[in-house]
């Protein structure tokens, strides 16, 4: 049995949870989110659009498959805290090479478990995300509380150049290569390009800064962005690049956090939804098959669909709140979508997505 050493989890309103630690022991603070999914833990940790936020767990027994080196999206862990009901003592998968105590201890994440996430959950859905902190130092709620108020909101906060690579690296086409692809990482999941690569793409991942003089010069086939975290509106300095590369009228490819860049530089505005989607179940429509497709999503924000301009369409959307969850331009080969067609975790209904892309080089080098 694991030795328990008590910790607290403390919102920004005030609301307090007592439970115990797993994981790494300190002290951490973010905006405080949830997750629906019932597996894909290891994803989630590693998906950098969690940066800057501690996320809790709606399924109540975490960690009993363990954690392995072939399911990680990125290249650690971005999750500032994380918070289950339960974390599994026992360890049961033939991948499995440690379990998710000993992972979060390795890179310093602070966990809290056997608190009543169900009630966390419900009290977030009622009054918002909200900043909060876990601690195992600091056990008194009027101290930690001060701290909470004193730590960053994510309103106007910029963390795809703190998530993003430092130079270019290439992830090679499986196969044939077909196309040479330039991506944007804003906190990129290495599943989106396992997919392209499986379509004969060979992926150029370029940091979130680069001019569009240099990504024009790699000659690319079609640009894709990324997902990321933080506020899209903060990403001011890279829509003027983005904006020309849009009228080299090559064809691009936006989920989530480029989903929201590319809706900006078409007059869209941003704005912070309640709680956010976060989970493998959210149903969305494609607007121009009138299908429904369960999606896997992580976002805090989303377009306004009113700000749009006239020249771009929306063409999905999430048919629990009507929110916009997809662009398509109506001149120029560009298309996005709010949530995560790569699907790690989550079901696979939205891969065609990458088709689409696909088609959209297709059709332009026949030019």
């Amino acid at each position: 049995m694991r030795a328990t050493k008590p910790a607290i989890l403390v919102l920004e309103d005030g609301r307090s949870f007592r439970g115990y630690s797993f994981g790494a022991e300190g002290e951490t603070f973010g905006e405080m989110v949830f997750n629906t999914a019932m597996t894909g833990y290891q994803e989630i940790l590693t998906d950098p659009s969690y940066a800057g936020q501690i996320v809790c767990m709606t399924y109540p027994l975490i960690g009993n498959y363990g954690v392995n080196s072939q399911d990680v999206e990125s290249r650690r862990p971005w999750v500032e805290g994380f918070v289950v009901r339960e974390v599994s003592r026992f360890v049961s998968h033939w991948r499995a090479t440690e379990t998710l105590d000993s992972y979060l201890k390795r890179y310093g994440i602070v966990g809290i478990e056997h608190i009543d996430t169900r009630a966390l959950v419900r009290h977030i859905r009622d009054k918002g995300a909200m900043r909060a902190a876990i601690s195992t130092t600091d056990l008194d709620e009027v101290s930690l509380l001060e701290k909470v108020k004193n730590s960053p909101e994510m309103i106007n906060r910029e963390l795809a150049s703190f998530v993003t690579i430092q130079t270019p690296y290439e992830f090679p086409a499986e196969g044939e290569e077909k196309f040479h692809v330039v991506a944007y990482d804003f906190g990129v999941k290495t599943n989106s390009l396992r997919e392209l690569a499986k379509r004969g793409c060979r992926i150029t991942v370029v940091p979130a800064d680069t001019p569009a003089e240099e990504v024009l010069q790699m000659n690319p086939d079609g640009i894709f962005l990324s997902n990321g975290p933080g506020d899209p509106a903060s990403m001011k300095k890279i829509f003027p690049e983005i904006k020309k590369l849009t009228e080299t009228k090559k064809p691009m490819f936006g989920i989530c956090l480029g989903h929201q860049i590319i809706g900006q530089i078409f007059g869209g505005k941003t704005y912070k939804l309640k709680f956010g989607h976060r989970g493998a179940n959210q149903p969305i429509m494609d607007l121009t098959t009138r299908k429904v497709e369960i999606a896997s999503h992580n976002h805090g924000f989303a377009v306004d669909a009113d700000s749009l301009s006239e020249e771009v369409e929306i063409t999905h959307i999430n048919l629990n709140d009507k929110t916009v969850a997809g662009l398509r331009h109506k001149f120029l080969p560009i298309f996005s979508v709010q949530y995560h067609p790569e699907s790690a975790p989550g079901p696979h209904d939205s891969k065609y997505l990458f088709d689409r892309f696909i088609e959209l080089m297709e059709k332009n080098k026949r030019k």
